[in-house]
Formats: structure tokens, sequence, C-alpha cells
């Protein structure tokens, strides 16, 4: 145990968290899909659904997606690694939406590591494992807040209710790794 925190200070930490509530980001969600045509909004909403019931699709991986006309592009970045296949899992199950016509799948594997993986866990214990956060983003079937590490580099990622929510994650993540957050994005 006494390793894991030095190991946890040399990881590079970014912080990336849409800071409106999750009522605000579902209000935008809505928007978009008023924003696009009815054939785009139907692939948004039955794309976002089948990438939601992936069985493993974790805290550890961060997958998004945009929609053009008929075409699925995915982002994000995953753990690689037997027996799961994160990173053809969702082009198949968007390949299954009606409509979809192309996927372009650019999710980034993340290289096989076995510090990068204590990191995950420390980070997961960390963030929640504490009860002022846990409770409020720890009990869902996938929480918001995901932890993404690639070469001991941790990067957070979701949407939290509010400010306070935010330094709070930042502060136990600084408490946990010793590393200090080098870039922010608060999207409004």
């Amino acid at each position: 145990m006494r390793i894991l925190p030095r190991l946890l200070s040399v990881a590079f930490v970014t912080l990336s968290f849409a800071v409106p509530s999750q009522a605000s980001a579902q209000n935008q969600r809505q928007n978009n899909l008023l924003a696009a045509s009815p054939e785009e909004a139907h692939i948004v909403k039955n794309v976002r659904h089948n990438l939601l019931m992936l069985p493993y699709y974790s805290i550890f991986d961060d997958i998004s997606f945009s929609v053009k006309g008929s075409v699925v592009t995915l982002e994000g970045a995953c753990p690689s690694g037997p027996p799961l296949d994160i990173k053809s899992d969702p082009a198949a199950a968007v390949k299954q939406v009606e409509g979809v016509t192309q996927v372009v799948n650019n999710i980034k594997e993340l290289p096989l590591s076995p510090l990068d993986d204590q990191i995950r866990r420390a980070e997961a214990r960390a963030i929640y494992g504490d009860q002022d956060i846990g409770t409020r983003y720890g009990y869902q079937a996938l929480p918001s807040i995901h932890i993404i590490v690639s070469n001991g580099h941790v990067t957070l990622k979701g949407v939290v209710d509010n400010q306070l929510d935010d330094t709070m994650i930042k502060d136990q993540n600084a408490r946990q790794s010793g590393a200090k957050c080098i870039f922010c994005d608060r999207r409004s």
C-alpha cells in the first residue's frame, strides 16, 4: 500500500467537467434533438440508448458520438485487453440502429498497464468512496464521472451538478494522487 501513493504522485491529471446541472444537460440534449432533422433525432436517440446498454461500458470508458445525416462518428477512449472488446462493441451496436449507413470508429484503445489499472482503482475509490460525492454520483447505473487513465495521465470527464461538486471532486482527486489539475474545461 505504501508504493501506491508514490506511484500516483507521478500521474498527470486533466479534469473536464461540464458544470451545468444534469437537468440543464438534458435540456441541451433535447434542444439538439429538436434542431436536428427528424431522422437524425431518431438516430441520436437510438444510438445513445444502444451505447448506454453496452454490457461492459463502465466509468473507465469514455464514448461520445456525433451524427451527420446517416453517418455516426464514435470518439473517446477505452482500456484494451481481453475478454472485453469495448472498441468494437459500440460500433456493432450503432450499426444496428435503423437509418445508420456508416459508422466511423475513432475510439482510441488505451495501452495495457498494471500501473494504469492501479490508478483507475485508486481514483474510483477516491471519488466514489467519498461520502459526499459518492452518494450523489455513484448510485446510478452508469455514474456521470468517467475516469480515463493513459500512461499515468488521469482525465476525469463528465457532468456535475454545480461548481461546489466540481471543486470537491478536484480537491479529492488532488489529495488522492498528489497531482495538480493541469487543464480544466468548463462548458456552460
